[in-house]
């Protein structure tokens, strides 16, 4: 019971993972009203995951560098299925996959150094110093708005291709495409300070 109450956070993290397998393959099921559904529902679980491990390691005093990292790889793993299997579903331009792989590659490399030296992304060891790179990367606010973005993206994508005559599609698929977008700013936005502030480690190094 011990150990299950130090590791549920990393619990829920990680289950995120196995869900959003599910989901694409469900999603591949087409023409089935029952798959989306549960397509939907099980996007709308793990999206509410996303906060839920977070909030769990705060309220359990928990909280640690492997859960960080797991947090920051579930994140990953995640958006970067969803986002890769919405445009080889023809749903979405390939530009938003391309940038969002490649803003996540750039910068969980350069928070590996980080790591090494004691940092993490976000926390009170933050590798963020400066107040500006702190609010837009590690602030409770621009993570929480990042990740409604994300949701409601994935969510309306999905019910855009609902196999139903009685939904308004072309609203709903506007409304998820634009928090689509949205979303690839706020990923490149967030990505910037990152790049900005990791310059010292190298520096250090010499």
């Amino acid at each position: 019971m011990k150990n299950l109450k130090k590791n549920i956070a990393n619990i829920v993290t990680l289950s995120r993972i196995l869900f959003v397998f599910i989901v694409i393959g469900l999603l591949y099921c087409k023409n089935c009203n029952y798959s989306y559904i549960a397509a939907l529902m099980l996007t709308a679980i793990l999206m509410w995951f996303d906060g839920l491990d977070g909030f769990l390691a705060r309220r359990l005093n928990i909280s640690s560098k492997l859960g960080a990292l797991l947090d920051i790889m579930g994140d990953r793993i995640v958006e970067n299925v969803f986002w890769i299997s919405f445009c080889a579903l023809g749903w979405i331009n390939i530009l938003i996959p391309i940038i969002v792989l490649t803003r996540g590659i750039v910068t969980d490399s350069l928070r590996t150094l980080a790591f090494e030296k004691g940092y993490t992304a976000f926390g009170k060891t933050t590798m963020m110093q400066g107040k500006i790179a702190k609010f837009i990367v590690a602030s409770n606010f621009c993570r929480f708005t990042y990740a409604v973005c994300k949701a409601v993206a994935f969510f309306f994508l999905i019910a855009g291709h609902f196999p139903s005559e009685y939904l308004h599609k072309e609203l709903i698929l506007y409304i998820g495409n634009i928090c689509a977008y949205i979303s690839v700013v706020f990923c490149v936005l967030r990505g910037l300070p990152v790049i900005i502030e990791s310059k010292r480690f190298f520096v250090e190094e010499k």
